[in-house]
């Protein structure tokens, strides 16, 4: 998450030290970073159930990208940074730890973005996606009555003007596939702003949502125009390179290996998860079994029903199997995903209720399938009755939706907040998959070898994922040699290479989060079987590890031997 702070926000931030002398430094400290990195990121705050800080309504607020908003984020998370270092560790408790290391992780990603990454000068998405999230959250979140949340809408709307020049004023140059993209999702804002959200918008605010947003959409337009025809001119790549890729790999995985360990290891699952599914089709080829079950798939008119019946079929065996206590709030809806979101969400997603108002909706996130038939068929093969019940076990059941509903459950509130915003990566994403084999063991669709077949196919997704953004990243692969690997090692589908491929341009640092995810809580579950001995089950296992939330699973591996 990127951060900036108005000055006023900024003045209201640093005037509340001191405030509180009953607080522990520990506890002051953590309230100052996460309410301040809330209060630095109004449409994130949104999101999160914050909407209040010292008198300013976040609300009706916008990121600030002007050189002044830069400089006074930059000065924000350098003081959190120095009072992390001051801070005496060794007088706190294990969790207390967990969270001084979150935080660490949390200021290093943000200084290391302003100071060496530095997407706001090379990353259109950065504007695009903000101002389709600034607008989006505040209509599908129920935080308020929904005259007074149009209201917020209308006053963000006001603001888009001055993010696109601010956004004009510092992008130098961009990858090609950057500024694509992200045309390709303005055109979504421009669609959200001007259809959805007028149509929904109350009769009492019709002129005022009229007159913001015929502004809007003309700042919006002429941004695009700004990206097709100028930054075009300016290109430039999309690798971070080795120097750089380590750096951030180390403090978002927090796995304690390297790139280089960490591609030997999924270079060599490959094999053996070929062997495993040879065993498992034979006589057939892999190849062959596959392409039967492929064949298996919804159409394109049912696909989306079909999703919203493969939850309710996942819930009631997770129910029967008493696999982990289910979540008591009924907040999760299936819904399209947002189009200013499907350049990187280009298949399904996650998005969570908010921590300090969790019981507001959490959406499973299914985009559509459109384009040419050819591309249609394709998706639907690779997402074919098996493909989408393993997507619907990852996103939503018993995956992401139960894991981040237990965070949204944790106490104190601080640290459900800080673990929540600035949870780990690979523990998020490795539940996700590590679900999918759980219900696998655990016998989901009566024992179906497809469906086990398919988990192999997910692995084999999963190894590929963190083969190509190392190897991307850092050693020259090739688009050729990158559609090679998923198409013919991964047994892919070609609109599903091509997709990630995409997505493997548009991120750094994420795509390895699943299997290092993986093995992290497979792992875990190993030590914490052989330590309980009798006294072992899965459904405790579960709980106890998700009662902990996102944190580094070496911690997690801590933490559960307590």
């Amino acid at each position: 998450m990127r951060i900036v702070v108005s000055s006023a926000l900024f003045a209201l931030l640093c005037s509340c030290a001191g405030s509180r002398p009953a607080e522990s430094a520990f506890d002051k400290l953590t309230d100052d970073f996460l309410y301040g990195t809330l209060a630095l990121a109004p449409a994130s705050a949104t999101q999160s159930g914050y909407h209040q800080h010292h008198g300013a309504n976040l609300d009706e607020a916008l990121d600030d990208y002007s050189p002044a908003g830069i400089v006074r984020e930059h000065a924000f998370f350098s003081d959190i940074q120095t009072r992390l270092a001051a801070l005496d560790v060794s007088k706190l408790d294990k969790e207390q730890q967990a969270d001084v290391r979150i935080m660490r992780d949390g200021v290093t990603g943000q200084l290391y973005e302003l100071d060496t990454i530095q997407a706001y000068r090379h990353n259109p998405t950065v504007y695009v996606e903000l101002a389709g999230n600034a607008l989006y959250v505040p209509y599908v979140l129920n935080y308020a009555p929904k005259e007074q949340r149009f209201s917020h809408i209308i006053r963000r709307m006001e603001k888009l003007p001055t993010l696109m020049a601010q956004a004009r004023g510092n992008l130098l140059d961009a990858p090609e596939v950057w500024n694509r993209v992200a045309r390709e999702e303005n055109e979504g804002n421009i669609e959200l702003i001007d259809k959805t959200l007028r149509a929904e918008c109350p009769p009492s605010l019709q002129i005022s949502y009229n007159s913001a947003a015929a502004q809007a959409i003309a700042a919006l337009k002429s941004f695009s125009e700004y990206l097709e025809k100028d930054l075009s001119q300016h290109t430039s790549d999309w690798r971070l390179g080795k120097v750089k890729y380590a750096k951030k790999f180390d403090y978002v995985l927090e796995t304690g290996k390297t790139p280089e360990q960490l591609l030997a290891e999924a270079e060599a699952d490959v094999k053996a998860t070929h062997a495993e599914m040879q065993k498992l089709v034979a006589p057939k080829t892999i190849r062959q079994a596959l392409d039967e079950i492929a064949q298996k798939h919804s159409t394109q008119e049912s696909y989306m029903d079909d999703a919203k019946k493969t939850l309710a079929e996942a819930t009631e065996f997770v129910k029967q199997k008493g696999i982990v206590t289910l979540p008591s709030r009924a907040n999760l809806e299936v819904i399209p995903t947002p189009e200013f979101m499907r350049g990187i969400y280009s298949v399904a997603g996650f998005n969570p209720a908010p921590a300090l108002q969790p019981e507001l909706g959490a959406f499973y996130w299914v985009t559509p399938l459109s384009g040419p038939k050819e591309k249609v068929e394709s998706k639907l093969r690779e997402y074919n009755d098996y493909g989408m019940r393993h997507i619907t076990v990852h996103e939503a059941m018993p995956g992401h939706y139960v894991q981040l509903e237990y965070a949204n459950d944790v106490q104190p509130k601080s640290r459900r907040l800080l673990r929540n915003i600035f949870g780990n990566g690979p523990y998020i994403e490795g539940w996700a998959f590590y679900t999918q084999q759980v219900m696998m063991e655990e016998g989901y669709l009566n024992n179906d070898p497809a469906f086990r077949l398919t988990f192999y196919k997910q692995l084999l997704r999963v190894l590929a994922n963190a083969i190509l953004d190392i190897r991307l990243q850092t050693m020259g692969m090739t688009e050729q040699e990158a559609l090679d690997l998923m198409m013919n090692e991964a047994f892919q589908e070609k609109a599903e290479a091509v997709g990630k491929y995409q997505r493997a341009q548009l991120s750094s640092a994420q795509l390895p989060m699943y299997y290092s995810g993986w093995k992290g809580w497979t792992q875990t579950r190993a030590q914490f079987k052989e330590r309980t001995g009798a006294a072992y089950s899965l459904k405790s296992f579960h709980e106890r590890a998700l009662k902990e939330s996102a944190v580094p699973l070496p911690v997690l591996a801590e933490l559960m031997n307590n």
